[in-house]
């Protein structure tokens, strides 16, 4: 997988994730606001990859004498629901008081995320299996994090394995990561994958052709319940009615502690002209309302298991979570 975040010690680079797969062009972040710009306008999403970016914010604000209050303010409202971007912030203001370069502190970060996912990859890869079709949502791939992907680098793992796998790619509206970021990271992989619309999954079980669901994550209550791309909830539902496993993957970074549960979840709502137009296209009246939420909030008990960089968490969830980071 191609780079897609790149720091030259002066500036933020970014592959621009809102003309893929078309067009492979880059964003240069100068200065503090443009990477809280680049954020906000996903130009780079996906809670991890929006952490990292964070940081490297965070860099850019400090070499221009920001305050770490401002570096604050301005970076924590871009995207309020991924809780990445909040525990990198607090990391880096953490380990510039206990004396560190913040550059380094950031370098790492990035590179730990990868190895992160490899991990990820390889505990989850054991539970598929050998001619299994897998149901993916949104994209959770190399794109939305450091490289290599959670829930897809499950996928990738079991695909490195030598299993012969195929995958069905969700379009995931409206913003379309599925069709336009997923299938460009399987088909240059060279995995067998399928796109489908939002509204075909059940289908597909009902015709017994998923045998599995693996999904990212954003956010991750301490008792299990994960929020993720808006319709990860409705996959949930379909999956448990069908007894057919439905797997979340994500790095210990984005469970939140701090909140018990869904209710506590702030769900991120958008600009409705991204579901009146598809990239420039309208599909609706201009004067009709819209309701945009950009997640939504799976219960604990519609999810079969959390794939973590510590190994796999099972029910009973708020039990086993906190033994998972008293490791």
């Amino acid at each position: 997988m191609k780079e897609h975040i790149f720091w030259d010690g002066e500036k933020l680079i970014l592959l621009d994730q809102r003309k893929l797969p078309f067009a492979e062009e880059f964003v240069t972040c100068y200065c503090l606001e443009d990477v809280a710009r680049a954020i906000k306008d996903m130009v780079v999403r996906g809670a991890p990859a929006i952490g990292i970016a964070a940081a490297y914010g965070v860099v850019l604000g400090v070499k221009k004498g920001f305050r770490r209050k401002d570096i604050f303010d301005i970076l924590i409202n871009t995207r309020p629901t991924a809780v990445n971007l909040r525990w990198a912030l607090l990391r880096c203001f953490k380990e510039m008081d206990e004396g560190k370069d913040v550059e380094i502190v950031v370098k790492n970060i990035h590179y730990e995320d990868l190895e992160i996912n490899k991990r990820i990859g390889a505990y989850g890869e054991v539970l598929i299996k050998d001619g299994d079709n897998i149901l993916t949502h949104c994209n959770a791939g190399a794109l939305a994090t450091g490289g290599f992907g959670t829930a897809l680098g499950v996928i990738r793992s079991a695909y490195y394995s030598g299993k012969k796998i195929h995958v069905y790619v969700d379009e995931t509206r409206p913003y379309l990561q599925g069709a336009r970021l997923t299938s460009y990271e399987l088909l240059e992989e060279g995995i067998d994958c399928t796109l489908i619309c939002d509204n075909m999954a059940g289908y597909l079980m009902q015709k017994g052709l998923i045998d599995s669901v693996v999904v990212g994550a954003d956010r991750i209550a301490r008792n299990g319940d994960v929020a993720n791309k808006i319709g990860t909830y409705s996959l949930a539902i379909l999956a448990y009615h069908h007894q057919i496993p439905f797997y979340v993957a994500a790095p210990l970074s984005t469970f939140d502690l701090s909140i018990k549960d869904k209710d506590e979840v702030v769900v991120e709502e958008r600009d409705g002209d991204e579901v009146r137009s598809v990239f420039g296209v309208k599909v609706a009246p201009d004067n009709i309302k819209v309701f945009n939420p950009s997640f939504d909030v799976t219960p604990h008990p519609f999810i079969t298991c959390i794939i973590t960089e510590r190994g796999i968490i099972y029910p009973p969830f708020e039990e086993n979570i906190a033994k998972a980071f008293n490791t």
